[in-house]
């Protein structure tokens, strides 16, 4: 399937981004540009049943299958966040990038029995702007108006794959390109035990201290900071 994209910048290098469940490409609003600064051209997805993109059936594979179809091989960089990580992940093999970074990725859960239903991520959509204010504290007023846009665009269908399970057994083995995890604080993804063998398999692994679980948009200096040496 062919993605909805939105691009920033026209520099030498290119980087892709795949945002994460409930939103968008506009998650970005910060990070495109800052990476557009930097010499890249900048390729940002709506993942299928997100934003622009067409919905359909919903599988993780089906939404690695899409960046595929989507995005340009090669890249210097691709950064995926939740979903996007997870997403990004299975199809990293493909797109091969030079270095893939991969922000509290949707691989695992720091408690099994931690799990969000999909009905529970349906009712997300009918969040008001102050619920999403009380819900994200440090996140400034533009992200808040944009998230509560992404959601009404979204397909509160696509968390059906879900299942009613959380999603373990996603952790890769082995990092197929250089590779970043960078981890909020705490992960409710990534477990502890998770992010050793994930060092001890080659991944680089970085916790942004406080950040919660999307930390572009609750600590981007942060967020930008943690991405030293792979930007």
């Amino acid at each position: 399937m062919q993605l909805n994209t939105r691009e920033w910048g026209a520099g030498d290098r290119t980087a892709l981004l795949v945002h994460g469940i409930m939103s968008d490409s506009r998650t970005w609003r910060r990070v495109a540009p800052a990476l557009a600064e930097r010499g890249y051209r900048v390729i940002a997805v709506d993942l299928r049943g997100h934003g622009l993109s067409p919905r359909g059936e919903y599988s993780p594979r089906l939404f690695a299958d899409d960046l595929v179809d989507t995005l340009p091989q090669q890249a210097d960089l691709a950064i995926g966040h939740s979903l996007g990580g997870l997403s990004l992940s299975l199809a990293v093999e493909r797109l091969r990038p030079r270095r893939a970074v991969y922000s509290d990725p949707a691989w695992s859960s720091a408690d099994p029995d931690r799990h969000i239903a999909p009905e529970v991520f349906a009712s997300f959509k009918r969040t008001t702007r102050a619920q999403m204010i009380a819900f994200n504290p440090r996140w400034d007023a533009e992200d808040v108006d944009i998230e509560v846009a992404t959601l009404a665009a979204w397909d509160a269908g696509s968390a059906h794959f879900l299942g009613g399970r959380p999603l373990t057994g996603f952790v890769p083995g082995r990092p197929a390109v250089p590779s970043l995890v960078q981890l909020a604080d705490p992960s409710f993804l990534v477990g502890a035990e998770d992010a050793e063998r994930l060092r001890a398999s080659g991944f680089e692994v970085r916790t942004v201290s406080g950040a919660g679980h999307t930390i572009h948009r609750d600590d981007f200096d942060g967020f930008m900071k943690s991405l030293d040496g792979w930007i």
